[in-house]
């Protein structure tokens, strides 16, 4: 007799998770927390000037170089590897559902899934743009997920071919920001989450935060587009193209291929890199605008070059050690993690919690962040080890029609 619910349980049981996917997600939770930090913890006037201490400058100059722009890039790539372990998913779904079709209740196509589950993004982007942090990735990841769906059936090489062209629509993106915002007396770009004159108020009530990031917000979002938007995209369509080719597989020739030139990458990203952070750290002359323009219209190159290392290294490390299941849990959550860190954040921050704001220069900041992003991982695993699955996840999966 066919039995679709046990059958269906066997088929998601063969498609095995890779454990090297989520300890890349539980890393990139670490990264994003050290750059979001900032922008929560800091009047803008404080993020944009050159730290007074060696500590701070320190600081500051390690997360411009080896963490910003970079970790997003490995939640990008797992992006796409997701979209098509999704439909490799309902193909199988739909394999054993098709036999019995007089079944009630049997699952919407992957295409009403999928956007659905972009829609649900979307409308948790904005929640959580408005509530937590106007520097929100969710809504962007939404608008380019749909965008992916156009090219889900490309080959590999195409795939790879499309985020090879996103570098260039990068670099010109970024030299638009640089002539928008071309105030060479400060060299940094307005990042995410700083765009309100009246920053300060992050610090105040959370009527008083909500209303600045709602002014914010439309800002942010179009400087969230031309500065992580194609190379998010890049990300996506290498991510989908992993899936394709098994990237993650045990000897597989993507990542052995990978490793043979981490070397080169390290190469050309290292110094890419510490000429970023020296144009955003202001240690570079403003009035030579020329280098400044270069650190920052290279970032297209040098970031996706280390994030690659990065990708690398995490998959290696999660080969060689093993990780507690409760962090394991976490990085399979992790929607619920990046949306709890913003809320720690605020609460440690806000006028409504402990009141800190600006209370911390950026060295300080930089091991708060770390412990932020553990604490809400333990939290979320706390939760996932219970319940099978964050708070978020729960609500995301209803939305996109599973039960």
């Amino acid at each position: 007799m066919f039995r679709p619910e046990h059958d269906w349980k066997n088929v998601m049981q063969a498609i095995k998770r890779s454990n090297e996917v989520d300890v890349i997600r539980m890393m990139a939770l670490l990264g994003i927390c050290v750059v979001n930090i900032h922008f929560m913890a800091l009047p803008v006037e404080e993020v944009f000037a050159k730290p007074a201490s060696a500590a701070d400058k320190m600081a500051a100059f390690l997360v411009e170089c080896l963490f910003q722009l970079k970790f997003f890039l490995l939640f990008s790539f797992i992006f796409g590897w997701g979209m098509a372990i999704q439909q490799r998913s309902s193909q199988a779904q739909k394999r054993l559902t098709d036999p019995a079709p007089e079944l009630p209740n049997q699952p919407p196509s992957f295409a009403r899934r999928y956007f659905r589950r972009m829609a649900g993004l979307a409308l948790l982007g904005a929640a959580h743009a408005i509530l937590v942090f106007s520097g929100d990735i969710l809504l962007l990841y939404a608008l380019l997920g749909c965008l992916l769906w156009l090219i889900k059936d490309f080959t590999v090489p195409r795939l790879l071919q499309v985020a090879g062209w996103m570098v260039p629509l990068s670099m010109l993106c970024l030299t638009l920001l640089a002539v928008l915002f071309a105030d060479m007396a400060n060299p940094k770009l307005p990042l995410p989450g700083v765009i309100g004159s009246e920053a300060s108020g992050l610090g105040g009530s959370f009527i008083a935060a909500t209303q600045l990031r709602i002014a914010d917000w439309p800002a942010t979002l179009g400087i969230l587009l031309l500065l992580q938007g194609p190379l998010a995209f890049a990300a996506f369509a290498a991510g989908l193209a992993a899936a394709k080719t098994d990237f993650f597989a045990h000897g597989s020739s993507g990542y052995r291929w990978l490793g043979k030139r981490c070397p080169l990458l390290l190469a050309i990203a290292l110094p890419l890199n510490a000429w970023y952070a020296a144009v955003m750290g202001g240690l570079i002359a403003p009035s030579n605008e020329w280098l400044s323009l270069g650190g920052l219209v290279l970032a297209a190159v040098a970031a996706p070059a280390l994030s690659l290392v990065y990708l690398w290294l995490f998959i290696w490390v999660a080969r060689v050690i093993t990780v507690p299941q409760l962090l394991v849990w976490a990085g399979k959550n992790t929607l619920s993690c990046y949306v709890l860190q913003g809320v720690i954040a605020g609460w440690v921050f806000g006028g409504y919690g402990l009141g800190l704001f600006g209370h911390f220069g950026q060295w300080m900041l930089l091991w708060l962040a770390l412990g932020i992003a553990l604490v809400s991982m333990l939290l979320v695993g706390l939760y996932a080890g219970k319940f099978s699955r964050g708070p978020l996840e729960q609500l995301l999966r209803r939305m996109s029609g599973y039960f």
